[in-house]
């Protein structure tokens, strides 16, 4: 599997940081939602889906995170823990998101609304979907 990871172009100065994130610039898709988590719990798992078409870029924007992605085929895991670097995770991909820092904020920019019938909740029918398109 291969990891497609971002470095943001930071603006700065004396005055502090900037990264600003456009579509079809940063991003490599039209964003139509934006949300974020935090005040996530020490041992607290979040995701446990995948998706049938919904594109993301995860950047955690404060602390760290781990991130573990599985196509299928491969897993891997990534470190987040810059606010100038963010990891793409396409359709078809497990997430799973663990070992927040206290004060960690995990940004996520999605191609779509929230659409229920978009996620793939159970592993085992996730391991079914990547099958049938192998």
């Amino acid at each position: 599997m291969e990891i497609v990871k971002y470095s943001f172009q930071e603006h700065g100065d004396e005055r502090g940081q900037l990264i600003a994130l456009e579509e079809s610039k940063e991003i490599p898709f039209a964003i139509r939602r934006v949300y974020y988590m935090y005040d996530t719990g020490e041992g607290v798992r979040r995701g446990f889906h995948s998706h049938r078409t919904l594109e993301q870029i995860l950047i955690c924007i404060h602390g760290s995170c781990r991130v573990l992605l599985d196509d299928g085929r491969e897993r891997e895991t990534v470190l987040l823990d810059k606010p100038c670097e963010g990891i793409y995770v396409g359709p078809d991909t497990w997430r799973e998101m663990y070992d927040f820092s206290p004060d960690a904020v995990l940004l996520v920019l999605a191609s779509q609304v929230y659409d229920e019938n978009d996620y793939i909740r159970d592993y085992e029918k996730f391991m079914e979907s990547v099958r049938d398109k192998m």
